[in-house]
């Protein structure tokens, strides 16, 4: 082709309807590629937005979870505290016990005979004078 033949080609209704149309597909394309980087930002700022929420959300839940096993964990203790004491109360009273049946004298027989002891010396002081 010449471009005499182009030329006349160019200048055609034909060839102009073509060029404005490749024309305007390339804006859309353009617009579409603007369009999409802008609602990819706003889309990328919602899911921002949602992961904050669920991200709150799961801490609060965790937080729960661990004030709660805090709970248990103190109820335990306490129930834990109330059978040692039970126990050591019980290991007490047996070996009391044992030591009464070996004949062991107790605290209170101990203070028992001490009361004695000083009330035979007060005795004894009042009879010398």
């Amino acid at each position: 082709m010449t471009s005499v033949a182009l030329k006349n080609i160019a200048e055609t209704p034909m060839a102009a309807n073509i060029r404005e149309s490749a024309n305007r597909v390339w804006l859309a394309g353009l617009g579409a590629f603007a369009k999409t980087q802008e609602e990819s930002g706003k889309l990328f700022q919602s899911l921002v937005k949602e992961g904050e929420k669920v991200e709150q959300h799961a801490r609060e839940a965790a937080e729960a979870r661990i004030k709660e096993a805090k709970s248990k964990v103190v109820e335990f203790r306490g129930k834990a505290s109330q059978q040692i004491d039970r126990l050591e109360e019980l290991f007490q009273d047996r070996v009391a016990q044992v030591l009464n049946r070996m004949g062991v004298p107790t605290q209170e027989d101990i203070q028992e005979l001490t009361q004695r002891v000083e009330a035979l010396n007060e005795s004894i002081k009042a009879l010398k004078k």
